[in-house]
């Protein structure tokens, strides 16, 4: 069997509750045990171009995953964690669910990296999971396609319908300049790696999934 494909063993161990936890936590020590711990855990965490070219601090492009701006950016970002992972989790199994998160949120980091480097942005601090988030979001649109969404609670669209609908939007403002400094090309390669992990990793066609064809 084709290594990539090689499937894990089936189990479930709550892989989302370990990541949100680790994600409260981490903010919890930047926002409450003051600002020297704050610009201390910022640096060694977040993904910022020139301390990876002047000191190789390669593993930020994972821990900038489990950095977050503000409360709002946790907020949203663990919420969005919550409601599509669960589900990603139990179809995927635990294993292989860590492996997508990581994987596309890793690759987003490096994607991110070599945007920042060639516009000449040495100095940006990348945080935060939503490149990692954008790949669940696809995720879960193609396990379930027929699933409804309640955007803002009121307006219902076909999960297909919201991820794509929320990846237009995310170029739209990556040309635009649009949202002041989200990081738009972070989130749309977490969502074209995760598209690109479907079709290595189970040999599945996103689009086909999506368009139910």
């Amino acid at each position: 069997m084709n290594i990539i494909r090689r499937p894990f063993k089936y189990q479930t161990f709550g892989a989302v509750y370990w990541l949100i936890g680790i994600n409260v936590l981490v903010f919890a020590l930047a926002r409450f045990m003051g600002r020297d711990v704050y610009f201390y855990l910022t640096e060694r965490l977040s993904m910022i171009p020139y301390i990876i070219i002047k000191d190789k601090w390669v593993w930020t492009f994972i821990t900038y995953m489990f950095m977050h701006r503000n409360f709002q950016h946790i907020l949203f970002n663990m919420l969005g964690l919550l409601i599509f992972g669960i589900h990603v989790e139990r179809q995927m199994g635990s294993k292989e669910f860590l492996l997508y998160y990581f994987v596309t949120g890793t690759l987003a980091g490096v994607f991110s990296f070599a945007a920042y480097y060639l516009t000449q942005n040495y100095f940006v601090a990348l945080m935060g999971a939503s490149g990692a988030l954008f790949a669940v979001e696809l995720a879960y649109a193609v396990f379930f396609p027929d699933s409804i969404i309640y955007i803002w609670g009121i307006l219902p669209l076909r999960a297909p319908v919201m991820v794509l609908g929320f990846t237009a939007l995310e170029l739209f403002f990556s040309f635009t300049g649009g949202r002041g400094n989200v990081a738009h090309l972070t989130h749309l390669a977490g969502f074209g790696f995760g598209w690109i992990y479907f079709l290595a990793r189970f040999g599945m066609n996103p689009w086909r999934r999506l368009t139910r064809r």
